[in-house]
């Protein structure tokens, strides 16, 4: 039986774009647990995607596959970030049926370059040609699969050096990439400011890049934790932004139990002594 495919990333951006005065950045969050169940969660909460991290979180093949299959029941658009851009790691996190990539530390356009060959076939790239046997093509059940394939993947590279943003420009002109992110932690950490995210040197050269990736018509996302930088960053340009992640806010949320209860209950114990 045919079958299609979701739409992309690209896609959801390029649909939100042409809202015109109407549009609004697309805001997502963090999957680092590593558990289907959590991501499955997160898909139905009402944001618009989900990031399911492989470079900082204990995620390998089988439980991204789990993950992309918990979510695609609800109308929220997962990206993969792969741990590095690798084609051998591209190639199979492809095949798993990831129609987004994320590929972090891009510091210029030769690396951007290399990341659009990867996710392409030839002879416009280098990604190995198993679509029978994959989840990509769900098992060469969607029509056209090899032919198309561009059309159903969409790609995002990651600055987050100093050198990527002064390149950010060249960087965002390659074709094939389809959006930049930037990320102010590493970025800080490349300046010589580690743990200095929201430092004033920091958010300049953040801003810088966002002005060269929206110079070269790309779209340009951030990573934003706290609700006042996000909306400065979106004042900025984003148009799209990760507000949270599932592991930090379960983090301060039991955190605040703990405050609110464990607290309390040994003060009370100790006063009845």
């Amino acid at each position: 039986m045919p079958l299609r495919l979701s739409p992309t990333f690209r896609d959801a951006l390029a649909a939100e774009h042409e809202r015109g005065a109407a549009a609004r950045p697309l805001a997502g969050m963090w999957v680092c647990s590593g558990s289907p169940l959590v991501a499955e969660i997160c898909a139905g909460a009402g944001l618009d995607w989900v990031l399911i991290d492989m470079e900082h979180s204990p995620n390998g093949l089988e439980s991204v596959l789990g993950q992309l299959q918990a979510v695609a029941a609800y109308p929220v658009t997962p990206v993969v970030r792969v741990p590095i851009g690798d084609v051998v790691t591209i190639k199979q996190v492809l095949d798993l049926g990831a129609q987004n990539l994320l590929v972090p530390m891009v510091s210029s356009a030769d690396e951007a370059r290399a990341a659009v060959e990867a996710v392409r076939y030839p002879p416009r790239g280098r990604r190995g040609v198993g679509s029978a046997l994959a989840r990509s093509a769900r098992w060469n059940r969607v029509d056209g699969y090899l032919a198309d394939a561009d059309a159903h993947v969409s790609l995002f590279v990651q600055i987050e050096t100093a050198e990527g943003v002064e390149a950010a420009a060249e960087i965002a002109a390659v074709d094939g990439v389809d959006g930049v992110f930037v990320g102010p932690s590493d970025l800080a950490a490349s300046m010589g400011l580690l743990g200095q995210q929201s430092h004033p040197g920091v958010v300049a050269a953040v801003r810088r890049a966002f002005e060269a990736v929206r110079a070269a018509g790309k779209p340009v996302g951030v990573n934003a934790f706290e609700a006042a930088v996000a909306h400065a960053y979106i004042d900025a340009g984003a148009t799209f932004v990760l507000v949270g992640a599932d592991v930090a806010m379960l983090a301060r949320g039991s955190e605040a139990l703990a405050a609110a209860f464990v607290a309390t209950a040994g003060e009370g114990a100790r006063a009845s002594y």
